[in-house]
């Protein structure tokens, strides 16, 4: 592992092009022009208004104008404060939390009102697909929700989805509009580079066989070995390292996921780890799905640091001290955006390549 580096290589596709919108410098405009006929607006539900804003300040426009309310039996309001039509339409919701089914809801009624508003294209940009880990049977007489909610959405009137990086990516195959699946990885291997952990001294480690082929494009990036480990879960959201398969000893070594829960899987894996040799384990996962009370599980754990983004909003002030701020992904999103109202190649973000690697 190299240190102490003054200029780290940067990786391919992280360095994206300004965004060019007809708004003079320094001012911001309510939306982006595309010819006489088209124009972008972004809005936003009420599950990550955060994320939304930075979107926005990446697309130099403000945050379209709708009102949301919720009524006192329950019931979710939903009216654009401003004419969409002929717009191509882009709501950001993250449905996430205690409130998964609240923000499902009220973007599909985001959805339909946009529709009825005349909007020339509608597309759900939602970094956290709710449902996602249930994908298929596992036992009989279960649902595949997550086909339910794809499923949703279309009947809606959606045009497109936005998402990144699906638990399962056969997701995808559950709609019949286009889904642009982006993911975190590159965010998160910059950020280890930047830190110097990359090189013969790293070890990337994927929780399960199921992570396997993402965590072994995340080592090539990082110029590092990768190992797997195998679990068992006696329960939901609970899990056991039960094998490590890989060189491990001597190394220090970054668990990649897609989500945290929990967090099970990882203080596992960290305990595992340690006692095969490792010297330092770090973790990370571009969702944090993390309930207050695992923070201290988090903060007790053999995790020397847990890298996040933030798809979902933690809580900063019960954050625990090995729980950094949250990397963005407003500009993978914003430049994403871009180039689908502009009808631009999306791979493209990343140099070329398939953005699912």
């Amino acid at each position: 592992m190299e240190s102490g580096t003054t200029e780290l290589p940067r990786l391919p596709g992280l360095e994206l092009p300004e965004m060019q919108v007809t708004q003079p410098s320094g001012e911001r405009g309510r939306w982006i022009e595309r010819g006489p006929s088209g124009k972008l607006m972004l809005f936003s539900g009420r599950s990550n208004p955060d994320l939304a804003f930075r979107i926005a300040d990446q697309l130099n426009i403000e945050l379209g104008e709708v009102e949301l309310e919720t009524f006192e039996n329950g019931e979710t309001y939903c009216r654009f404060r401003e004419s969409i039509r002929g717009a191509d339409v882009f709501i950001v919701q993250s449905c996430h939390g205690k409130a998964t089914n609240d923000h499902l809801l009220e973007l599909v009624i985001m959805i339909q009102a946009a529709k009825l508003a005349s909007a020339n294209r509608i597309t759900a940009v939602m970094p956290w697909f709710p449902y996602s880990r249930q994908d298929k049977k596992s036992s009989p007489r279960e649902p595949i929700t997550a086909r339910l909610v794809a499923d949703m959405l279309e009947a809606a009137g959606v045009d497109r989805v936005l998402t990144m990086d699906l638990h399962a990516g056969q997701i995808q195959g559950f709609f019949n509009v286009p889904v642009d699946h982006m993911t975190a990885l590159p965010l998160f291997a910059q950020y280890y580079r930047d830190k110097g952990l990359y090189g013969e001294g790293v070890v990337v480690v994927s929780p399960d066989p199921g992570r396997a082929k993402m965590a072994t494009k995340f080592a090539e990036m990082l110029e590092a070995e990768f190992a797997l480990m195998r679990k068992t879960r006696p329960g939901h959201d609970v899990a056991a390292v039960t094998e490590v398969s890989g060189r491990v000893a001597g190394k220090t070594a970054i668990m990649t996921d897609d989500i945290i829960v929990t967090g099970g899987t990882l203080i596992a894996g960290a305990h595992a780890l340690r006692e095969q040799g490792v010297t330092e384990v770090y973790a990370c996962a571009t969702h944090p799905l993390i309930p207050e009370a695992a923070f201290e599980k988090l903060g007790q754990s053999e995790l020397r640091e847990v890298a996040i983004t933030d798809t979902v909003p933690v809580n900063p002030l019960n954050r625990p001290d090995n729980l950094p701020a949250p990397l963005t992904v407003s500009l993978l999103l914003a430049d994403t955006i871009k180039n689908v109202f502009s009808d631009e190649s999306v791979s493209a973000i990343f140099a070329g390549e398939n953005q699912l690697f």
